[in-house]
């Protein structure tokens, strides 16, 4: 597979080492500073990987209605109305757009909807810990797994809670972020009943994992149709996002 790599911060220089270490080529690498080179490199690779910035979007957009590259994303920090891009994009080539690229999350992410719907009458609570150098709060995971719990939005997220909040709202949902030290990421879910309680954990315990989960997707990516997908469309199958 060749790859044309777009941001080459932390995440970017571990897809490098790594998809090289795997046997991949790389077709190019774009850097936020010059995402200029997007407009004249054209076609150079099989798919396109962005782990870069927000900012960064429109130039990567542009790129992929030019060139019908397939595109995997892993940008967070997303508006709702940036991600409705990848719809878009989908009538160029398949893309996909993901927070969490571990297969382990993805799992996760299953799991709850089985979970959530047996235990709807549960109190929810979402805490993520990450590393002290995260500028997004709350996590593109744990979004992900509010959109788990509670697909139809029926509930009502609360972001932390402070002064005098009251009784908790039985509709409510509430998602924490712990930020400090190197933590990779760790998030739980926990569902609370009357005299019980069942918890679910991820831990990841370096970046590595999403740069494989990552890579396992794009090299079923290029082969799929135009359209938009979720990871589990690659990883379980089933319908475009």
């Amino acid at each position: 597979m060749k790859i044309l790599l777009i941001g080459h911060g932390r995440m970017g220089h571990l897809m490098e080492r790594t998809a090289l270490a795997q046997g991949d080529q790389l077709g190019g690498i774009v850097d936020v500073g010059n995402l200029g080179d997007l407009e004249t490199i054209g076609r150079v690779a099989d798919v396109a990987i962005d782990f870069s910035a927000p900012a960064a979007l429109p130039a990567v957009a542009r790129y992929v209605r030019q060139t019908g590259t397939p595109l995997l994303s892993g940008v967070t920090g997303l508006s709702e109305a940036e991600l409705e891009i990848f719809t878009d994009l989908g009538r160029a080539a398949p893309v996909i757009h993901s927070a969490n690229y571990s297969l382990g999350v993805a799992v996760f992410r299953r799991a709850l909807a089985e979970v959530a719907g047996v235990l709807s009458d549960f109190d929810v609570e979402i805490v993520e810990t990450h590393h002290n150098q995260k500028a997004d709060a709350p996590s593109g995971t744990a979004r992900l797994l509010l959109e788990a719990v509670d697909p139809r939005h029926e509930r009502t997220p609360v972001y932390g809670r402070h002064g005098v909040s009251g009784p908790r709202d039985k509709r409510e949902i509430g998602v924490h972020a712990l930020r400090g030290g190197t933590e990779a990421g760790t998030h739980t879910v926990s569902f609370f009943g009357p005299d019980e309680v069942l918890e679910i954990t991820h831990r990841a315990s370096s970046r590595q994992i999403f740069v494989n989960g990552a890579l396992h997707a794009a090299r079923r990516l290029i082969h799929m149709p135009k359209g938009r997908y979720a990871l589990e469309d690659i990883l379980f199958g089933g319908t475009k996002a």
